[in-house]
């Protein structure tokens, strides 16, 4: 069984723009702007022999506000810039009531199914709520970034920036690995 780390797309991965107090994907390959300081996290977590996969929730799809040539231009950047071995995306708005949508887990249990990961020794990075509720019900350890979007629910982690969260995982990944 391999071990993973899960990624939250949108304010991880790249920079998500705020209005109205709240996180807003990006609609154009113009809007997708990379958060460079997540490529030396990403290569030290690869090099350590976790498996990379985003989980995102992109209802633009469904809504009609993100076309899919536009999301497969972002998803081929992040393949570009960042050592990911899969992209999961929920197409789905919050009314469809979904499997896939997060704070659903069907894209970390497809993912699982698929690459054959074991969950309670696998990682999810975000900022959001939405993921540390995921990973409470699949079983993996949730590393959260400080954000205004973390809630108040269970988290395992709460970090500053991802640096310090790849620094975590590869202690407690040695320590695990040492018991």
């Amino acid at each position: 069984m391999k071990t993973a780390i899960f990624l939250e797309r949108d304010g991880v991965l790249n920079l998500a723009r705020v209005e109205r107090q709240h996180q807003v994907a990006p609609a154009t390959l113009a809007e997708f702007r990379l958060n460079q300081d997540a490529r030396p996290a990403l290569e030290h977590l690869k090099a350590a022999g976790f498996l990379l996969i985003v989980t995102t929730n992109q209802p633009g799809l469904s809504l009609g506000t993100l076309s899919r040539r536009e999301l497969d231009a972002m998803h081929d950047r992040l393949r570009n810039t960042f050592p990911i071995d899969d992209i999961l995306v929920c197409p789905h708005d919050e009314s469809d009531s979904c499997s896939c949508r997060k704070p659903e887990p069907g894209l970390v249990t497809e993912a699982a199914f698929k690459w054959h990961i074991e969950l309670e020794n696998s990682y999810i990075i975000s900022d959001k709520w939405q993921d540390a509720r995921v990973a409470r019900a699949v079983g993996c350890t949730s590393m959260l970034l400080q954000s205004p979007w973390i809630g108040h629910g269970h988290h395992d982690f709460i970090l500053p920036n991802i640096t310090a969260v790849a620094d975590k995982i590869l202690r407690l990944q040695a320590n695990r690995l040492a018991a």
